[in-house]
């Protein structure tokens, strides 16, 4: 995506990129942190709502800073995937649907945070965040109105003042984690509604905003992908035939996880 109206900011660790859409100000926090975190924030009026939260302890000291430093009142957090990291901002409230808040305490998410804090120990913050229960559809905080749509995992937003939408993962560029050909075609289906909806902007958890055409790009490597697979007798072999398509492609741990859905080990 060709970065418009962007100004970016490098901070001792991470990096904020600021895009101006007049009444709504967006600032992507890139953490550069182990597992590449994104946070986002979006103000109106001095008063600002996060997406999800930084979970090591130096962006957490960070972003908070940086939050402070340019007089953004943080009125709430809105907390889907990423549930680590309770300490940013504990006085400040956050939310999660019914989805978000099982996949963080019992589900794929618990089990995530569980395997980060072993990798990593002490400078990861491992507490999850308690978050208040919200429905899905209209939901208006800091003047900002979100649509709040549930799935399988946790929890989706769209923004119609921007014209954006955030999802937990794309990257057009990066492996995804796949777990199988129902959650490909699963993933391709929500890509193709972004797709109809026309969003100018797609932001996600662990890569830069994107557009439409980073979009239509996953959409193919799903598709290539699931051939791939078909092809393919086992993990080592699907992962050597997806690395010679996409040899430049980032996440290699992902397409670790992903291999392995497709092919299990007996």
């Amino acid at each position: 995506m060709k970065k418009e109206n962007c100004k970016t900011t490098a901070l001792n660790k991470g990096v904020v990129s600021e895009y101006d859409f007049g009444a709504v100000k967006l600032y992507a926090y890139k953490t550069n942190d182990l597992i590449d975190d994104e946070v986002f924030i979006l103000v109106k009026n001095g008063k600002g709502v996060c997406i999800e939260l930084p979970c090591f302890y130096d962006n957490i000291e960070e972003l908070t800073a940086f939050i402070k430093e340019n007089n953004i009142e943080l009125v709430g957090k809105m907390v889907a995937y990423h549930a680590a990291g309770a300490s940013f901002m504990p006085e400040v409230t956050a939310y999660g649907t019914k989805s978000s808040l099982e996949y963080n305490s019992v589900g794929g998410g618990a089990g995530l945070i569980q395997n980060f804090t072993n990798a990593f120990g002490e400078i990861f913050d491992s507490s999850v965040c308690k978050a208040e229960l919200i429905e899905d559809g209209e939901f208006e905080i800091a003047g900002i109105k979100l649509n709040i749509k549930s799935n399988a995992e946790a929890y989706d937003i769209e923004i119609p003042e921007i014209n954006c939408v955030y999802t937990h993962m794309l990257g057009h560029d990066c492996h995804s984690i796949v777990a199988g050909c129902p959650h490909a075609d699963g993933i391709i289906s929500q890509l193709n509604y972004y797709i109809r909806k026309g969003f100018d902007l797609v932001l996600t958890s662990h890569y830069t905003p994107e557009d439409l055409k980073d979009v239509r790009t996953k959409v193919d490597y799903l598709n290539n992908i699931k051939e791939i697979a078909l092809e393919c007798d086992n993990a080592d072999e699907m992962k050597k035939k997806v690395n010679e398509k996409y040899p430049e492609y980032s996440g290699l741990n992902y397409l670790d996880m992903t291999v392995n859905f497709f092919f299990p080990a007996k």
